[in-house]
């Protein structure tokens, strides 16, 4: 008789006498975190406080990072996971404005210049990143509407 069947047999005599004088039956716990008999199983995936979060970004390196930093004498354990999750949603933002400018220059590879590009044509991110500068972005194509030359319809209506 193997170790499993005398544990599933033993179980099973002890239910039958807990229930007879009306005691609760004993519940086996695994000890170790593990599943099967004894604790010997594989046990859980050990999951990151990443995955956990489910997030790209790394949230412990963040963490650690800031407690080096010295930024403050203390770091809760929440502020990481907030800086990493908002870190990777300004990045995805990025990218996926300057991956719409690349798709818009027919090129298939972002390079500064579509970063430039899509962070100007946004409002906010031309706000938040105003005072930025990203080498090799060049500038944003725009000519002064006092520069244009100006149509024959509307040089002929100013002289009547």
């Amino acid at each position: 008789m193997s170790l499993k069947e005398r544990s599933t047999t033993l179980a099973t005599n002890l239910r039958g006498a807990a229930s007879a004088e009306g005691l609760r039956p004993v519940h086996r716990t695994s000890v170790g975190g593990g599943s099967g008999a004894g604790g010997r199983g594989k046990g859980k995936k050990n999951m990151t406080k990443s995955e956990r979060a489910g997030l790209t970004f790394p949230v412990a390196r963040i963490g650690r990072f800031l407690k080096k930093g010295k930024y403050a004498n203390r770091v809760g354990t929440g502020a990481p996971l907030y800086l990493a999750a908002v870190l990777e949603y300004l990045t995805a933002e990025i990218l996926e404005l300057a991956g719409n400018a690349a798709r818009d220059h027919k090129k298939r590879r972002i390079i500064p210049r579509h970063i430039q590009l899509g962070i100007r044509n946004d409002e906010e991110l031309n706000r938040l990143l105003g005072s930025v500068t990203i080498p090799q972005g060049g500038v944003i194509p725009n000519i002064h509407a006092v520069l244009l030359k100006k149509s024959k319809r509307s040089k002929s209506s100013s002289s009547q």
